[in-house]
């Protein structure tokens, strides 16, 4: 009987001894990936949550618009036109008869053979009963011819042209002394107005790094040439932006 409790007491000894780092690698794995598997879920689960709500409540937030679908008959009538105020009235002469080319009865035997109507010539020379009658209306007022107004386009206006205008003749401008003695460097750049013969009819600046540059630079811009712009197969006037650049080599090589 000893002897058999000895026995089961070094049986279990055993037993505890081969319990040990190899055993818990196993339970650690095992144990670990159901940890990460649980902890997955349950943050997808709080995650999803939080942004169905947020979803949901987003929807109910959103505006609702009432659309009112009305009838052609409930529009009722159209506003009046009798308000409109007419058209100011034109005074005109009154029993005013044109006396060039208008037939006048006679008796038969006073028609001669020689009698005419009077031609266009005649009926464009002759004046206007209306305005000899009307007081002095339009007296000593002549029209010779009419008069084309032509402005110039806006600097910043879109103007579509076919083809635009080219440099034929190119002018350096004069490089200041003032600006060499003090080494100084710079751009400018002038608008130029290309008018319809190609030659420049007016240049503003419209930006420079320094304005000692200016006034050079718009008398160089005066002195370019062009081909005009064309558009329909006729020249127009265009806008054309020139950069001026100074600098000292080149007024040194000048």
């Amino acid at each position: 009987m000893r002897d058999e409790a000895i026995t089961a007491t070094a049986q279990a000894g055993a037993q505890k001894t081969t319990y040990g780092r190899s055993e818990l690698k196993k339970v650690f794995h095992k144990n670990y990936f159901k940890g990460m598997v649980i902890s997955f879920v349950v943050h997808t689960v709080f995650l999803g949550s939080y942004y169905l709500i947020k979803y949901l409540n987003a929807e109910d937030d959103i505006p609702m618009v009432s659309v009112r679908i009305m009838k052609y008959s409930d529009l009722g009538p159209p506003p009046s036109i009798s308000a409109v105020p007419p058209p100011p009235a034109v005074g005109v002469a009154a029993n005013v008869k044109p006396s060039i080319g208008v037939p006048v009865p006679v008796p038969d035997a006073e028609v001669t053979a020689e009698q005419t109507f009077a031609t266009q010539a005649e009926l464009s020379a002759a004046p206007s009963p209306a305005l000899e009658q009307a007081a002095g209306v339009g007296e000593g007022v002549q029209i010779q011819q009419d008069i084309l107004i032509d402005d110039d386009p806006e600097m910043d206006a879109f103007i579509p042209v076919e083809k635009q205008p080219q440099i034929v003749k190119r002018v350096i401008p004069k490089y200041p002394d003032m600006a060499i003695r003090a080494g100084l460097e710079g751009t400018v750049w002038v608008k130029i107005l290309v008018d319809k013969d190609g030659l420049p009819k007016k240049a503003v600046v419209i930006k420079s790094t320094a304005e000692l540059f200016n006034d050079p630079a718009v008398e160089a811009a005066m002195g370019f040439v062009f081909t005009p712009a064309v558009m329909n197969q006729g020249p127009v006037r265009v806008w054309v932006s020139i950069p001026f650049k100074f600098a000292l080599k080149d007024a040194a090589s000048g």
